[in-house]
């Protein structure tokens, strides 16, 4: 064990401001996954055609790769608290405005303001927490961010599929001249606001504080999260900013012995975790799923139950993750993760390759759904919160904000060629969902390939370490 875990800690006070900051994680996965109830609504509404949908589905991550890629230097810049606050009020923002498009075209404005805030969301989080927590609970803490997502990812879901009861469609009025699809928008305008509330009361990260000279509030922040030791670790940390230059992307360069530069294989192995991780398909699941099911047979109530489902295992799975996480270690969950999904992908891809003329599944609709409910267990209990962990403890002090934005800005942009594509790629004029889901299949496939050559463990480390 951890030799920082014999030591007294105010676990409370770790857990609540862990807590507070996941509620960005909550943000993330509710503001990605709302879209599902609506998409199918608002094709109808505004006439969209395939490509117009995929573009309105992913052009907000296209926003939260562009906030992920500037948070850590905003984080570095004005502190992770700012940060926060400033998510917050673009999460808010954004569910007023998506729920009163006048087109297509303000609705993609407004959804990739709320992508901005997604985006700085998933990059904060781990960086605050990973700089938060002590070195033996940092995984298990770290993956309250991950759980935070998927529990906003099932209470998108829920509200979804609770208002279509109300409403009978997503298409129908609610309330008013409102209709059901507006007010999924809208209920994302309640989290948002707590939020921001919870980033006014939380303390300011202490490793950031030390960087900016103010050690003894630093040493007050740390006070609350372990006793013993304190200036010790205070020292090590400023040792490690020591002739510290404002953090560029040079700074992700290594010298060899030729004299020449190249990118450091660590932001590689963390370049490679933040893609794959997204072009193994999973989003498709959680932005696409109720059209997905409808379209192979089901009425839109069962494929909105279905999607619950499916947010329902995910969140139970990620859960078995934050109890495994630091007691099997990083490494052993990815490689069983990366084995699993690639056999449940390829068992959802023969279903969908053997579907009726109508494109209905027929006797393999037990069986798809089955494996895409494994899929998600696979996922969720493994590279969902794994690569997030890995993430925010992977790179040492120095480059942590600049490389944990780039592989950010990475995984956003692999999620925006997987969302953007999968209805074109599933379309009239497409490959059909088999074939896509083949091609899925393949990269889990790769994955595995990669965590056995090139990850390393780092369950129990020091950030100092690193």
């Amino acid at each position: 064990m951890d030799k920082l875990s014999t030591e007294k800690l105010d676990l409370g006070h770790v857990i609540k401001i862990t807590l507070a900051a996941a509620l960005g994680g909550f943000l993330f996965g509710f503001d990605s996954s709302v879209i599902n109830g609506a998409n199918g609504a608002l094709k109808v509404h505004f006439a969209m055609t395939d490509h117009q949908l995929g573009l309105a589905v992913a052009l907000s991550l296209i926003g939260a790769a562009i906030g992920a890629y500037f948070a850590g230097r905003l984080a570095d810049a004005f502190g992770r608290i700012k940060c926060m606050l400033a998510a917050a009020i673009l999460f808010l923002v954004s569910a007023i405005g998506s729920g009163i498009p006048f087109g297509v075209t303000d609705f993609i404005m407004w959804r990739v303001i709320g992508g901005v805030g997604v985006g700085m969301a998933s990059i904060i989080a781990p960086i605050y927490i990973a700089e938060t927590a002590p070195a033996h609970l940092r995984g298990r803490l770290g993956s309250m961010q991950q759980m935070a997502i998927v529990v906003g990812i099932f209470i998108a879901l829920l509200s979804n599929y609770l208002i279509v009861q109300v409403a009978g469609s997503a298409n129908n009025p609610i309330f008013g001249r409102f209709k059901a699809w507006q007010l999924m928008f809208w209920i994302e305008i309640i989290p948002a606001l707590m939020y921001g509330i919870a980033a006014l009361r939380l303390p300011e990260s202490p490793r950031y504080l030390i960087s900016q000279g103010n050690i003894e509030e630093a040493k007050a922040v740390f006070a609350k999260i372990k006793l013993d030791r304190l200036d010790e670790h205070v020292e090590a940390i400023q040792k490690s900013f020591n002739n510290e230059k404002r953090h560029t992307l040079s700074d992700l360069l290594e010298t060899l012995s030729n004299g020449k530069k190249r990118v450091a294989p660590i932001v590689w192995v963390g370049l490679g975790l933040a893609v794959l991780q997204q072009l193994v398909g999973i989003n498709v699941i959680f932005y696409y799923g109720s059209m997905l099911w409808q379209s192979v047979g089901f009425g839109e109530s069962d494929a909105f139950l279905s999607s619950l489902i499916n947010s329902s295992i995910n969140m139970v799975m990620t859960v078995v993750a934050i109890l495994l996480i630091d007691k099997v270690g990083r490494k052993p969950l990815l490689l069983v993760g990366s084995i699993g999904m690639m056999i449940t992908l390829g068992t959802l891809a023969l279903c969908f390759l053997n579907a009726n003329p109508d494109g209905s599944l027929g006797g393999g609709a037990v069986v798809a759904l089955v494996a895409a409910n494994f899929y998600v267990a696979f996922f969720a209990v493994t590279w969902g919160p794994v690569m997030w962990v890995m993430l925010g403890e992977m790179f040492n002090n120095r480059i942590r904000a600049v490389a944990i934005s780039i592989c950010g800005l990475a995984q956003w942009f692999a999620n925006f060629l997987v969302s953007w594509s999968f209805p074109i790629l599933t379309g009239d004029s497409g490959i059909g969902v088999g074939p896509t889901y083949l091609l899925y299949t393949f990269f889990a496939a790769i994955s595995i390939f990669f965590v056995a050559k090139f990850v390393r463990e780092t369950n129990g480390k020091h950030l100092e370490e690193m």
